[in-house]
């Protein structure tokens, strides 16, 4: 079994949480969002695993790449990780519903 993990392999770990986010919020209101606790808590786990993914890629990668707005990605999963329950919930859905279509096309452009 091939089990190298190196750039490729951390973009697509990114890719895939943010996918499984699109998807999971597709047609989901922000007051269902924030009603429905499983949904809230697998969305928030996905934004840490994309910020844990992203600061695996190697800072060449990442300097080469900065239209994708790193530092970013890296302050939203410190928000979740530390003041979980001052995370407000309109502003993890307007980023997977607005931002992270865009985040997709950059990474797209990255690979």
């Amino acid at each position: 079994m091939d089990n190298i993990k190196n750039d490729a392999y951390y973009l697509g770990k990114i890719i895939e949480y943010i996918n499984f986010s699109i998807k999971h919020l597709n047609e989901v209101t922000l007051k269902e969002f924030e009603d429905d606790e499983v949904l809230t808590n697998a969305i928030m786990f996905s934004f840490i695993q994309i910020s844990e993914n992203s600061s695996k890629l190697s800072d060449k990668y990442r300097f080469e790449h900065p239209e994708v707005a790193w530092n970013q990605i890296k302050g939203i999963r410190n928000k979740i990780v530390h003041n979980y329950e001052v995370v407000q919930a309109s502003i993890v859905y307007d980023t997977v519903i607005n931002d992270f279509p865009v985040l997709l096309k950059q990474l797209g452009n990255c690979m």
